[in-house]
């Protein structure tokens, strides 16, 4: 889009600027806010990373989550702090590469709705689709995960069927972390998966 648009979810408005993830033509987001809403956020430490436009973590927020919401973009960062504002909120805004600038954890709640087509970013726009030819995103993210969770943290990760979920999921059995399957939504053109990140047995 060329110019920046509103949009509201279920009587929260936001503001999304040209460049950004739009929630409103991807399911993605929408699915992560439907499970999110059987939750109880009341004073839970809440993580959201590649926050996007921030409309995950403005819902936590007015659902009482302690919220951080980061992302590599500054764009983006700048549209979550436009839609704090908008919304008259106050919680910590980050821009950050993963988890080099988050700090010490860990949180009681992470949400992650990650780049997954394979090839090499090139711009700011392209680290909301883009993982890495050799899946980068994936090994940098589960390589320190486990360190900003404890036993009950509900770490949340929405995936596509048009993504390698296999290796995906080997890369974060090397980091002792297991996937569980909680959902499974049937699209026109694609399956969306909601999955449970928790430490492997060892």
């Amino acid at each position: 889009m060329s110019r920046p648009t509103r949009y509201r979810y279920q009587g929260t408005p936001i503001i999304v600027l040209p460049g950004v993830f739009h929630p409103r033509f991807f399911f993605s987001t929408k699915l992560l806010l439907k499970l999110l809403k059987k939750e109880n956020l009341q004073n839970k430490s809440f993580l959201e990373l590649g926050a996007g436009s921030g409309l995950i973590s403005v819902v936590a927020a007015k659902s009482g989550a302690r919220v951080t919401a980061s992302d590599i973009s500054s764009l983006s960062v700048e549209n979550v702090k436009q839609n704090q504002q908008l919304n008259g909120l106050q919680f910590r805004v980050i821009q950050s590469d993963l988890f080099e600038k988050i700090p010490a954890g860990p949180f009681d709640v992470i949400v992650i709705n990650p780049p997954y087509y394979k090839k090499n970013p090139v711009s700011e726009p392209e680290h909301a689709w883009y993982c890495g030819e050799n899946s980068e995103y994936f090994v940098k993210l589960f390589s320190s995960l486990g360190k900003f969770m404890h036993a009950g943290t509900n770490t949340l990760m929405v995936l596509s069927d048009v993504c390698d979920i296999s290796l995906i999921r080997d890369i974060a059995g090397q980091n002792l972390l297991a996937f569980e399957l909680l959902s499974t939504h049937h699209m026109i053109l694609e399956k969306n998966y909601i999955f449970r990140i928790r430490t492997a047995a060892r």
